[in-house]
């Protein structure tokens, strides 16, 4: 699957939802670097198209449990876009 992040951060500036303070989003910084470490680890290392992607989500203040919820959705729409 193709992800189009351009694409994929213009429809999440369109979502209307809470985005994270400067404070929560340094504190989400800091939990998935640990948790890519742990990923690394584990021999699982991300696609440099999935660091794109997570970054964007935060560099969009997107909260962590609707960052999953998405990436959940285009996994289901195999799309590599959100669903209109």
């Amino acid at each position: 699957m193709q992800l189009d992040i351009d694409a994929i951060r213009a429809q999440i500036r369109a979502m209307d939802f809470e985005r994270g303070t400067s404070d929560q989003i340094a504190q989400w910084r800091e939990d998935d670097r640990d948790s890519r470490h742990n990923l690394i680890i584990d021999a699982m290392c991300p696609e440099p198209i999935e660091d794109r992607l997570f970054a964007m989500m935060l560099d969009e203040g997107v909260p962590p449990a609707l960052a999953s919820k998405l990436v959940v959705n285009m996994i289901h729409t195999d799309t590599g876009k959100l669903a209109a």
